[in-house]
């Protein structure tokens, strides 16, 4: 069952950002908070199994980023 707290999909997740006339892939302010959130409880082991596939996903959207916006800053 769904629980009560609306989950974060990837259309209210991601946002692209102009930065020195480059479109970069970035998080909303909301997914952010939500990322530091779980990583906060990450550390001090209170993750529910949802929650760590949730910050795996997050993690790996993330990797996922920073590689793509590699790719597009090295473009001239």
């Amino acid at each position: 069952m769904e629980s009560a707290k609306k989950k974060l999909s990837i259309e209210t997740g991601i946002k692209v950002e102009t930065i020195n006339n480059r479109p970069l892939f970035k998080f909303t302010d909301r997914l952010q908070l939500h990322l530091e959130t779980l990583l906060e409880k990450n550390k001090v082991n209170d993750l529910t199994a949802e929650e760590q596939d949730e910050l795996n996903a997050i993690n790996e959207l993330d990797r996922l980023f920073t590689y793509l916006n590699s790719l597009l800053l090295a473009q001239k």
